[in-house]
């Protein structure tokens, strides 16, 4: 074994350890995280030779960031319990009911639109804590809930918050090389328009990629979910499912290429959540049949979360639900009307599209940080930002929805116990998993006394000398590795653009197409980050379930990077029977092949061991 080799596997350790433990061990991730940071510390200490100060600095860096994802948590949870304190929560509820009693039809609207409209406002996994609560109030288990808000979050991401990753990360990672420089003006391009041209490709290769995705969201659902089990009952929404897709996809293409990168998801979102509203409403394409989850007594103790809102007699949220249904208006105070009932998620949504589209009031807000620079003497800090916050937009339209709601302080305290309550289960992995992605990113020799590479470049080096001129194909796993371990399409961006844009100069391809492959893996990534899936999991009282919901999504991950990989291939070597050709003609078979067999399966009941006592782990000791 070469010595790259060798590197590539002691840099992926850390992240192969995290991933057995979640996955394989079905251990919590508040478990699991620490492991992962002792043996990056570890690595980077022995074999990178990082100073002891470099490893002190990034951890403390990694509180700091760690902290503004726990204050995002808490005011996604803060509004969900607010929310289920004024009784709103019914009035939600009866809201996507009325459009359709079909539990797949509600997930396609509120997860696949609504929240690809949140990404483009707001982004940084915001998406999955605005659309599981509001699943979970809908009567989705707590897992069902997570599992829709962490699926959404690829398509969308590449332009999230207004394009973040492409203007900040594929910009910010191009910038300054000659070769980007160089590569621009033999188009006639500047380096801005190349920049444009990347999230142009990247819009492309999503908006044929994402087709599919309502409908693995759909088959998802059924097959983990159903009271049968059956994926196939996903299959039976298809009309629906790619019209919605559609909706969103072609729209978000036009806005890319005629309006620019800001625009592509916030107002394809927008756009598709419109017309398939509206459509729904008319019963456009809706199944004859709705479909919907089993009896609650019947759900495996593994999909509850340790809030219930709305249900008087679940199992750990009896007061809430007690509280909704006095409020809901069965004996306690009217029910909240549709307006009042919608306004707070209406005003999060203005007031994210207000603070990231208006300048002045970004810069203003933006003005105001917390944290440090140049830790224990590196140039290493950070800082968080809480006026700018998703956080600070959610406690906002808290304290208003206290007036819009009429709430009394009893019923506010109550709110923000529930909130409080729920943090602590997510605090413990985010605190350890932020770090170990620092110190594996800060890892480089600007950092130590060694000469190596960082971990990340060191990985991604490996990869390209085992793929070669089929580098393409490979180009947006590299991407999700990224945003796996950083836990963001941005920063995985600004880790690997230049690295990817090299690579495709090497082996002679157009190398902004294999850049637009990097962005769109970086976003396919984020249904795996496992600090995106410990975030999600504790806006809905789910905590302990990270790697369950991991192994759920991994399945359209894998659907993802493969097409997108394909699609990248035929970008940079153009169309003709080539790998990529092959590639997407062997992932449109396994489909075909999958649908079929999913079309003659029985389905299953679940087992009494399913249903009635979670899988062990090492804080689980307990039976249901």
């Amino acid at each position: 074994m070469d010595g790259i080799a060798l590197l590539s596997l002691l840099a992926l350790a850390p992240i192969l350890l995290v991933g057995i433990l979640l996955v394989g061990f079905r251990w919590p991730a508040k478990y699991a995280m620490p492991a992962g940071y002792a043996v990056v510390v570890a690595i980077a200490v022995t074999v990178w030779r990082t100073d002891w100060a470099a490893v002190a600095a990034s951890t403390v860096q990694g509180l700091i960031l760690a902290a503004g994802l726990l204050y995002i948590i808490f005011g996604a949870l803060l509004l969900l319990a607010t929310l289920t304190k004024s009784g709103a929560i019914h009035t939600i509820r009866a809201t996507f009911t009325g459009i359709s009693p079909d539990r797949r039809v509600q997930a396609v609207i509120i997860g696949w639109l609504f929240g690809s409209f949140i990404e483009g406002a707001s982004g940084f996994g915001t998406p999955a804590a605005v659309v599981a609560p509001l699943l979970l109030a809908l009567g989705f288990p707590a897992m069902a809930a997570v599992m829709v808000g962490l699926v959404i979050q690829s398509t969308p991401v590449s332009f999230g918050a207004v394009g973040t990753p492409i203007l900040v990360g594929v910009d910010g990672g191009l910038a300054g090389s000659p070769e980007v420089e160089g590569r621009a003006a033999e188009l006639g391009l500047t380096v801005a328009e190349l920049v444009e041209r990347i999230g142009l490709q990247t819009a492309i290769v999503h908006g044929i990629t994402g087709t599919l995705i309502p409908l693995f969201l759909c088959c998802l659902l059924c097959g983990f979910y159903g009271e049968r089990r059956r994926f196939a009952d996903g299959l039976a929404v298809w009309p629906f499912a790619l019209f919605s897709a559609f909706a969103m996809t072609i729209p978000s293409m036009l806005y890319n290429a005629f309006l620019g990168v800001e625009f592509t998801s916030l107002l394809g979102g927008l756009t598709g959540l419109l017309i398939v509203v509206a459509a729904a409403r008319r019963g456009f394409l809706l199944p004859a049949e709705p479909w919907d989850f089993g009896p609650r007594s019947g759900w495996p103790a593994r999909w509850a979360g340790t809030l219930n809102p709305g249900e008087g007699d679940g199992p750990t949220g009896g007061g809430a639900g007690a509280e909704g249904a006095r409020g809901a208006g069965d004996g306690g105070r009217p029910r909240i009307g549709l307006l009042r009932a919608w306004s707070p998620y209406l005003l999060v949504a203005a007031l994210l599209v207000l603070t990231r589209t208006v300048p002045a009031l970004t810069t203003w807000l933006q003005g105001v940080e917390l944290g440090a620079d140049n830790l224990f003497g590196t140039s290493i800090g950070d800082a968080v930002q809480p006026l700018y916050s998703p956080g600070a937009v959610f406690i906002l339209v808290c304290v208003a929805t206290y007036v819009l709601h009429r709430m009394s302080a009893r019923q506010i305290a109550a709110s923000w116990r529930m909130a409080g309550g729920q943090l602590a289960g997510a605090a413990v992995a985010l605190l350890f998993a932020v770090p170990l992605v620092r110190v594996f990113i800060n890892s480089g020799a600007e950092f130590g006394a060694g000469d190596l590479d960082s971990m990340p470049l060191t990985l991604a080096q490996g990869a390209a000398e085992l793929a070669g001129g089929a580098w393409p194909l490979m180009a947006p796993w590299i991407g999700a590795l990224g945003a796996f371990v950083a836990g963001s399409n941005t920063v995985s961006n600004l880790m690997f653009a230049l690295f990817q844009f090299s690579t495709g100069e090497q082996i002679g391809v157009p190398p902004e197409s294999v850049v637009a492959g990097q962005a769109v893996g970086g976003a396919a990534g984020n249904m795996i980050t496992v600090h995106n899936v410990v975030a999600a999991a504790a806006v809905v009282g789910l905590v302990g379930r990270e790697g369950d919901l991991i192994r759920q999504t991994a399945i359209p991950l894998v659907y993802y990077l493969l097409t997108a990989g394909a699609l990248t291939y035929l970008l940079t070597y153009g169309i003709g029977f080539n790998a990529g050709l092959a590639v997407l003609a062997a992932v449109a078979a396994g489909l075909a092949g999958v649908v079929v067999l999913l079309r003659r399966s029985p389905g299953r009941a679940p087992k009494p061991s399913e249903a009635d006592t979670p899988a062990p782990g090492p804080d689980d000791t307990r039976g249901a």
